[in-house]
């Protein structure tokens, strides 16, 4: 998935969203720390990182930094984590979220399409901290 296919999918979340009263804004697909900036349906202002997976985890990962730097924004901001993999969509509220304790993991130094790879302290949220589920209903 390149780039510009995630600039799409970030793009269609912001339409999905502000169709069901949010009203948000995508980033342009800059070096901001979170991918869409606004209100939520209940005119709370918040920020949403979004990742998109091609292979659905049992465990969605976070990195520590990502999550620290998103913390670091004004208090008053809700802070979203938003996860689309097959198996479908999650939203993680981080600001109300008991984190777990963080992980090892050997991932890609940076988002964009790197082959050097590093350790990273990451948080694996289980599916069910999601507080907004949908789940995609295969025909088979």
């Amino acid at each position: 998935m390149g780039i510009k296919t995630i600039n799409e999918w970030e793009k269609a979340v912001v339409f999905l969203l502000n169709l069901d009263g949010w009203d948000l804004e995508w980033c342009a697909g800059g070096n901001k720390i979170y991918d869409a900036i606004g209100k939520t349906s209940k005119g709370v202002d918040c920020v949403i990182e979004m990742k998109f997976r091609k292979t659905h985890y049992e465990e969605k990962m976070l990195e520590k930094e990502k999550y620290d730097n998103l913390m670091a924004l004004d208090k008053d901001i809700v802070k979203i984590f938003f996860v689309n993999d097959p198996k479908g969509n999650f939203m993680y509220w981080l600001n109300t979220l008991k984190m777990p304790k963080t992980v090892k993991k050997y991932c890609p130094d940076t988002t964009v399409y790197t082959k050097k790879r590093i350790h990273k302290d990451v948080y694996l949220l289980t599916e069910n901290e999601a507080s907004r589920i949908n789940i995609n209903i295969s025909p088979n």
